[in-house]
């Protein structure tokens, strides 16, 4: 229906992106689903129900036009913006000579720069449904990793989090940072089904934050497997 929220996620091609945005267009929503890989995401946009109801937008969330445009395309085709997931990123292996300087450098421009840029562009829009910004952060941005930069741009996360929130506190606009642990997803090389959370897993903790009424505003979900120790 023309009224039914909207719905943006970045990095929505796979693994907790595409299984939120699965998780909101059963509950309704109408999605926006941008990221870098346009092939996973038009048939994604397409399995949701296609232009009525999930728009696809490449989009590369290290570019601020891009990010401006995403959000254009959001207001423009839904005529409204009510949540933003600002969830794309991706790791590097530990140990401070293990990966690339180009590597390294693309990760905290996404991880980092990428949300909030994301956030940046969505935030007018926002103002005006007095929505939601939800940003992965992880288990890693909760506590020291060795060798881990991919683990300070997530302690990068945890303090953005908590400055947008604290920025947007007049405005009716709430945030919540999800922190993950484990998950089965593309970050990893190697499946361990048993060991990690599954993608559905996170989904849900997004809706459960998404889901409170307005007055009640979950600043921070950590999710960990059972199994993991730390």
């Amino acid at each position: 229906m023309a009224d039914d929220p909207v719905f943006l996620i970045t990095g929505a091609s796979s693994g907790i992106g595409a299984a939120t945005a699965r998780a909101a267009a059963a509950a309704g929503h109408r999605l926006v689903l941008a990221a870098r890989s346009t092939d996973r995401l038009e048939a994604l946009a397409a399995e949701l129900g296609g232009p009525e109801r999930a728009l696809a937008v490449a989009t590369d969330v290290t570019e601020w036009d891009d990010n401006v445009a995403v959000v254009a395309a959001a207001t423009e085709t839904f005529g409204r913006l009510d949540v933003v997931f600002a969830n794309a990123g991706f790791g590097a292996a530990r140990g401070w000579l293990s990966e690339t300087p180009e590597h390294w450098r693309a990760m905290v421009l996404t991880n980092v720069l990428g949300a909030a840029y994301t956030v940046r562009a969505a935030l007018p829009a926002l103002k005006e449904t007095k929505g939601h910004i939800l940003i992965t952060g992880s288990v890693a941005g909760r506590r020291g990793v060795a060798g881990s930069l991919y683990s300070a741009t997530k302690w990068a996360v945890t303090g953005m989090g908590e400055a947008i929130r604290q920025d947007v506190n007049d405005t009716g606009i709430r945030t919540t940072v999800i922190e993950p642990g484990g998950v089965e997803t593309p970050f990893f090389d190697q499946p361990n089904p048993e060991g990690r959370l599954r993608p559905e897993d996170i989904a849900n903790a997004v809706m459960y934050a998404i889901s409170q009424p307005p007055h009640v505003d979950v600043n921070e979900i950590l999710v960990r497997p059972t199994a993991q120790a730390n």
